[in-house]
C-alpha cells in the first residue's frame, strides 16, 4: 500500500493526470462548441466545466449529450398510425381563421404533421379530485382498451384506487396499456406495477434508466401526461397520479390544469401513445378511434362555430396537438408559442410553475408587453424546487422593464402550465415555460382554437389573480443582496437545470 502512495506521489505520474485531466475538459469543451448549439446553452456547459471540473464532466455525461433527429418509429409505420387515428374526413377547415391562425396552423403541420381536429365536450378541471374522479368514471366504462400515459404514476391513495380500476377492466376483458416515466416514479414500489401487470394490464417503463444504460437516458424524460378510453374519450394536462394533486401535499393547495374531450380529437392522443408505444419496442397500436367520424360539411360548421363567440357550449371545439421532445429536430412546442405570443393583439397570460424562458421567448414576450399588449406572467411564489424558484426569479427584473405584469401565487404550488392569448387561442398540456421542457423533455401540448375554452381559462386565471401578489419593480430591486447573487448563479446555469 505504501509503494502505491510513493508511485502516485511521483512528479511524472502528477503531470500525467493532470495533462489528462486537462484534455479531457478541452476535448468534451471543443465537443460543445462543434455542435454548434445555442450559444446560451454552450455557455452554461463550458461554465459548468470550468467551475465545477470533476463534477462538470458527469454532469456532461448524464446531461449533455444530444439525441435530436433520432427516428422514434419508421415513417411506413407513422402513416399508418396517422391513417387510423387521423382520417383526412374528420380534419377541421381552416377557411374561418384568420391570417394570423392559419400561420400557426401550417406551423404546426410543417412542424410535425399536426391535424386541427375537432372535440365534441369539453371539460376543464383546476381540481384534482375533479378530475380524477372523472377519469375513475371513464375508466370504468371502458370497453374495448385504455391507453394510459403519465410521468408518474404514485402507489398511494388515487394512485392505489386508480390501479385497481385499471386491473378491474383488465380482468373483464379490456385492453389496459400504461406507459410511466421510470425517473417520475422512481419512488414507487416495483411491487406496485407487479400487480398491474399479474391483473393483465401491459405496464412499461419509458427509457427504463438502468446500469450501463443510466448515463444514456436519465437526461431525457417523458413528461406527457395523457389518457384514451375506447377511442372516444381523452385527457390531457398538467395532473399527474398522486395524492398531492388532491390535498396539496407539503402545500395548502396543489393548482394545476387538466382538460377531458370527447370526439375526433382523441385521435391526437391516440396517435401520441402509440409513438412511445411503438419507441419502446411494442408493438403497433391499430384499434380504431371514434367509430363515427364527422363529415367534412361536419368540420366546417364546426371551426365556423370556434370562429364566432356566439355558439353555444354544446358546439364542437377545433384543437390540435403538439408533441416535442429531445429527438425532434424543432423545438416544436416552442416555436408554436412564439408565433401564438407574436401574433398576440391584445393579451398574454401564462400560468407556469418554473419560468426559464429562452432567449428567443424571452424577447417576444418583452417586444408584446412594449407594444402595449397586456403580458402578464404568474409563478409559484414558492415552488416545489428551491433552485428553480431562484432560477426563474433571475429574470423578473427584466420582464418589469418591459411592462411585463409578474404575478406570485400565494395560495400554494402552481403547477398549471397554461397560454392564453387573445380571446381564440389556448395551449394547455406538460410543457413549462423553460428549458428543459422546449429540449430535453418528451412533452405534449394542446393548442384550442375557441373562444369559450378561452373565455373558460381567462376566467380561472383572474380567480387566481385573487390570491396572488404582484410584484412591483421598485420592491423587487430591494430584494436582499443575497438573494440577487443566488439567482444570476442559478441563472448562468438555467438552460442545463
Amino acid at each position: 500500500m505504501e509503494a502505491f502512495e510513493d508511485f502516485l506521489r511521483t512528479p511524472w505520474v502528477y503531470w500525467t493526470l493532470l495533462v489528462a485531466y486537462t484534455g479531457t475538459i478541452l476535448s468534451i469543451v471543443g465537443i460543445i462548441l462543434s455542435e454548434n448549439r445555442n450559444p446560451v446553452k454552450s455557455l452554461a456547459w463550458v461554465t459548468v466545466l470550468l467551475l465545477f471540473p470533476v463534477g462538470g464532466i458527469i454532469l456532461y455525461i448524464f446531461f449533455g449529450r444530444s439525441i435530436k433527429n433520432t427516428r422514434m418509429i419508421s415513417r411506413r409505420n407513422r402513416r399508418k398510425l396517422a391513417e387510423l387515428a387521423l382520417p383526412d374526413a374528420v380534419q377541421s377547415s381552416w377557411d374561418p381563421y384568420s391570417r394570423e391562425i392559419r400561420q400557426q396552423l401550417m406551423l404546426a403541420r410543417t412542424l410535425t404533421g399536426s391535424t386541427l381536429l375537432t372535440a365534441r365536450d369539453v371539460e376543464i378541471y383546476t381540481s384534482g379530485a375533479d378530475k380524477f374522479e372523472a377519469l375513475l368514471r371513464d375508466i370504468a366504462s371502458a370497453r374495448r382498451y385504455i391507453n394510459l400515459q403519465y410521468y408518474i404514476f404514485a402507489d398511494d391513495a388515487i394512485g392505489t384506487r386508480i390501479a385497481e380500476a385499471l386491473m378491474e377492466r383488465a380482468r373483464a376483458g379490456v385492453k389496459v396499456r400504461v406507459i410511466y416515466d421510470h425517473i417520475g416514479s422512481i419512488k414507487v414500489k416495483n411491487s406496485f406495477f407487479r400487480r398491474m401487470r399479474e391483473a393483465g394490464i401491459e405496464v412499461y417503463p419509458f427509457f427504463r434508466v438502468v446500469f450501463p444504460l443510466f448515463a444514456t437516458r436519465i437526461n431525457w424524460r417523458n413528461h406527457r401526461k395523457l389518457v384514451v378510453i375506447d377511442g372516444h374519450t381523452g385527457y390531457i394536462g398538467g395532473m399527474n397520479i398522486a395524492d398531492r394533486y388532491i390535498d396539496g401535499g407539503d402545500f395548502d393547495l396543489w393548482r394545476d390544469a387538466h382538460m377531458r374531450i370527447t370526439g375526433p380529437a382523441v385521435g391526437t392522443l391516440q396517435y401520441s401513445f402509440a409513438v412511445d408505444w411503438r419507441f419502446m419496442g411494442r408493438e403497433l397500436i391499430e384499434e380504431p378511434v371514434y367509430d363515427s367520424p364527422e363529415t367534412a360539411d361536419d368540420a366546417r360548421a364546426a371551426a365556423e362555430c370556434d370562429a364566432s363567440a356566439s355558439c353555444s357550449t354544446a358546439e364542437r371545439t377545433a384543437m390540435h396537438l403538439l408533441t416535442s421532445g429531445p429527438t425532434s429536430q424543432w423545438s416544436n412546442i416552442a416555436y408554436l408559442l412564439l408565433k401564438a405570443i407574436g401574433n398576440a393583439k391584445k393579451r398574454v397570460y401564462i400560468q407556469t410553475p418554473y419560468f426559464l424562458p429562452t432567449e428567443a421567448l424571452l424577447k417576444t414576450l418583452q417586444a408584446a408587453a412594449l407594444a402595449r399588449i397586456d403580458v402578464r406572467v404568474m409563478i409559484p411564489a414558492r415552488s416545489d424546487s428551491l433552485i428553480l424558484t431562484y432560477a426563474s426569479r433571475s429574470y423578473i427584473q427584466e420582464c418589469l422593464r418591459a411592462g411585463i405584469k409578474i404575478y406570485f401565487f400565494d395560495a400554494g404550488m402552481l403547477h398549471s402550465k397554461v397560454v392564453i392569448v387573445d380571446d381564440d387561442f389556448t395551449s394547455i398540456g406538460s410543457a413549462n415555460i423553460d428549458f428543459r421542457s422546449f429540449e430535453h423533455n418528451f412533452e405534449a401540448n394542446m393548442f384550442i382554437y375557441s373562444t369559450k375554452v378561452n373565455a373558460q381559462l381567462r376566467k380561472a386565471f383572474s380567480a387566481d389573480m385573487r390570491v396572488c401578489t404582484r410584484i412591483r419593480a421598485a420592491a423587487w430591486r430591494r430584494r436582499p443582496l443575497l438573494h440577487k447573487a443566488f439567482e444570476s448563479v442559478l441563472r448562468l446555469l438555467s438552460p442545463v437545470l
